[in-house]
């Protein structure tokens, strides 16, 4: 099976429209980070992480075990997700149903690297991921958001933060409390770990402003990214359609 021709040649730089891209590695703030900014600034939100999940959701719901996956055992599963708007963002539903409670529990998270590793799937993602941008200012967040998907966007970002800090606030949204020293350090090797699986899906594009959000609050960030955006919109005359 290959993916839908509706390839949008990332060679194409839109003059009409702003793109931020918002990369980082695992549990960095990505997508929590790029809805707000996209909030702020009235831009539409593209979470390219939540299709990848959708593809490893939909994937497991067909009852493939992980080991056996391929790309074309993935790729025939991820035909069933259709993208459908949600105010200025979009979710995954799978034949109709939406997918938010699948694609965030656990089994989907130890097996998306997997998935994310494979070069067709990912061409699927790319494409899934310019089609929801077309016609829109977006700020887009994701793996290769930056280097591969968008690589003339009008503002990078790389978010980066120490792997014990990304441990404890992604320990302290799952669990909905604070997270005892114990927990962190077992989150925090799974996380080391996921880094360097990977490491060649988030590379930081050269011309990224990097951000460390260690000893930042996410209000902190995202008020740096609202001005940096703001200061590419000046400089182009804020010409761009809202």
């Amino acid at each position: 099976m290959t993916p839908p021709h509706n390839h949008v040649s990332p060679a194409r730089k839109r003059a009409s429209f702003i793109v931020i891209a918002i990369d980082g590695p695992a549990a960095s703030g990505k997508s929590s980070t790029a809805h707000w900014v996209a909030e702020r600034l009235g831009y539409r939100h593209i979470d390219s992480g939540a299709v990848y999940r959708a593809a490893t959701a939909a994937t497991m719901h067909y009852g493939e075990s992980p080991e056996l996956w391929t790309e074309e055992i993935v790729l025939a599963s991820a035909a069933a997700i259709a993208l459908r708007e949600r105010g200025d963002s979009f979710e995954p539903v799978l034949e109709g149903v939406p997918m938010e409670d699948m694609i965030r529990g656990l089994d989907v998270t130890h097996n998306v690297s997997r998935v994310a590793r494979m070069p067709a799937v990912r061409l699927w993602v790319d494409e899934r991921v310019r089609a929801a941008a077309e016609g829109f200012n977006v700020v887009a967040d994701g793996r290769d958001i930056g280097t591969v998907v968008f690589p003339h966007a009008d503002l990078k970002i790389f978010l980066v933060a120490d792997s014990w800090e990304r441990a404890r606030r992604r320990l302290t949204q799952r669990l909905s409390r604070r997270p005892t020293d114990t927990e962190i350090a077992v989150e925090t090797e799974l996380l080391v770990q996921r880094d360097a699986r990977d490491a060649m899906q988030t590379m930081q594009a050269k011309d990224a402003v990097l951000i460390d959000t260690t000893y930042l609050t996410q209000e902190e960030q995202v008020e740096r990214i609202v001005a940096l955006a703001q200061a590419v919109t000046q400089r182009q005359g804020d010409t761009s359609p809202g």
